[in-house]
């Protein structure tokens, strides 16, 4: 059904060797505008303000994901209950999945009343996309990737597969940010980690032998999330977005013309329907209209801008450290009696656990839950089998608050 290449064509990756591509539909969709388009999107946004390496693209951890997922095809126990069609409906979707991220991926989302998920779906079943003609071909089947992606229930698996606790997305993020960051957490023995791994009545299961490079997969997670994805500075780089995103749609409501060239961008904060504007914006269509505000007439995105190229963030207090009140009520009422205050103080919180546990009644739970398959048959929930992870429902949730502050915030 499905076009082989003559020649299987390969991707030179820092992490895997070769990226593999067998199937004509996926090297079509590589070579999609919107897939392309990835390439000028950072997959750690503001984190390279911090480990300045970090500078790999979307388009690196999608070509990651789509590898790890022709893994999965083929070590994993069991996989062999796929038809090919449900084959490149995974491959496709592990390709696609993060398609729908705007330009400095989560920091966008903040001016969207959508997420990048529901954005993704909206991209791929869009008739004038690359994407969608591409997959068009297949009677069903822009319908059914989308599908997967948006967990609407046709194929189980497939989207277990694609997004759950373990899942090609994660398996691919975590060794591709540790690595480009520097940092030892994420080093995940990912081939120990597919052969524990079975198929068994349409379910993914991890035998009891893989447990520990399991436990080693969910702390090393947990990890990056607070020494990487939620550092202070990082955070503090995409608050900077974010205030300048404000103020643009602040300005757009009392229609003050903002004199730099931002039109796509607009047209998206007023209809997240409008899916060609979406895929004209990337990280360089941002950095051009910021460098534009440095020169423009209005004061706090000509501050906001200043500070964005020349890496002057916000200050922070870590409310763990227990800052002095008395400095915190001063920022507190420097910013209230500012006309712009509110653009330059944040009060802002992260959290993340390292094993979520999902409620048993809801019908999500068995999508959530990783299942260790024991020697005799048995079917545990991770945490009723792992000590470890059991531990971790209850003790590793983590919350950090933070205020991030202009010590001047004259404009």
């Amino acid at each position: 059904m499905f076009k082989k290449l003559a020649r299987t064509k390969v991707f030179r990756d820092p992490i895997y060797g070769y990226v593999e591509v067998e199937y004509q539909i996926i090297l079509d969709l590589i070579d999609s505008k919107e897939v392309q388009r990835l390439r000028r999107i950072r997959q750690l946004s503001g984190v390279a303000m911090v480990f300045h390496t970090a500078e790999h693209s979307r388009f690196t951890h999608a070509l990651g994901a789509y590898h790890m997922a022709n893994l999965v095809l083929r070590d994993v126990e069991g996989i062999e209950v796929l038809t090919e069609y449900e084959r490149i409906v995974f491959l496709c979707a592990a390709l696609l999945h993060d398609i729908g991220h705007g330009p400095y991926s989560h920091a966008f989302e903040m001016v969207l009343s959508t997420t990048h998920e529901e954005m993704t779906e909206k991209i791929i079943l869009c008739p004038s996309t690359d994407v969608y003609q591409i997959l068009n071909q297949v009677k069903g089947l822009p319908e059914d990737v989308a599908g997967v992606i948006g967990h609407r229930g046709k194929y189980p698996l497939l989207e277990s597969l694609v997004s759950s606790q373990l899942d090609v997305d994660r398996m691919d993020y975590l060794s591709r940010d540790a690595y480009f960051t520097g940092v030892a957490y994420g080093k995940i023995d990912m081939q120990r980690l597919l052969r524990s791994m079975k198929i068994v009545d349409n379910k993914v299961l991890c035998r009891a032998s893989g447990v520990h490079t399991l436990e080693s997969y969910l702390m090393s997670r947990y990890h990056l999330y607070f020494q990487v994805y939620y550092h202070a500075v990082s955070r503090a780089y995409e608050l900077l977005l974010e205030s300048m995103y404000e103020r643009i749609k602040d300005l757009t409501k009392e229609n003050e013309q903002i004199d730099a060239n931002i039109y796509s961008f607009l047209r998206v904060i007023k209809d997240n329907d409008d899916v060609e504007s979406y895929i004209e914006l990337d990280d360089a269509y941002v950095n051009g209209f910021i460098k534009q505000f440095m020169k423009c007439k209005d004061p706090v995105l000509r501050r906001l801008s200043h500070a964005f190229n020349h890496r002057k963030l916000f200050k922070y207090l870590d409310l763990a450290n227990k800052p002095d009140p008395k400095l915190i009520e001063q920022i507190r009422s420097r910013t209230k009696n500012s006309k712009y205050g509110k653009y330059f103080y944040f009060e802002n919180s992260v959290s993340a656990v390292a094993y979520l546990q999902p409620n048993q009644k809801e019908k999500t739970e068995d999508l959530l839950s990783i299942k260790v398959l024991l020697p005799n048959g048995e079917i545990k929930n991770l945490d009723e089998y792992s000590p470890i992870v059991h531990s971790l429902v209850s003790s590793s949730y983590k919350r950090v608050e933070r205020i991030y502050y202009f010590e001047d915030i004259d404009v």
